[in-house]
């Protein structure tokens, strides 16, 4: 019903930057937060960043000074900008969009397929 779809990953050096971009499409009312989240090999999926319609934002501590996330209402879109990558940045990542249900008060989560960050030498 809702599409999510995310682009901006590949292989950086340490110390590099990357921006990812994550746009949503499909039957959207209304639009509560868009975020980034990154899964590495053998690890949980962890919340990076994330922010609301409203500009609210909230960041892991091991990102926080590092990377910005922005998003552009209009566009549905949502960006995370990735300065000063560390090796340890390296994983999946994965834009989540969490939209308002018609006539209702809760909230439906949708995911995109992910888009790979290496940070290595």
């Amino acid at each position: 019903q809702v599409h999510v779809v995310e682009s901006g990953g590949g292989l950086v050096q340490p110390g590099g930057s990357l921006r990812l971009s994550c746009a949503a499409s499909g039957r959207i009312f209304s639009i509560y937060a868009m975020g980034w989240y990154r899964q590495a090999p053998g690890k949980q999926r962890e919340l990076v960043a994330d922010i609301t319609s409203g500009g609210s934002t909230n960041y892991a501590d091991s990102v926080k000074g590092r990377f910005t996330i922005s998003r552009d209402n209009a566009k549905n879109t949502v960006y995370l900008e990735m300065n000063s990558l560390k090796p340890e940045d390296t994983a999946v990542y994965y834009c989540n969009v969490e939209v308002l249900v018609l006539f209702t008060t809760s909230r439906q989560d949708y995911w995109g397929q992910g888009t790979q960050v290496t940070v290595s030498s």
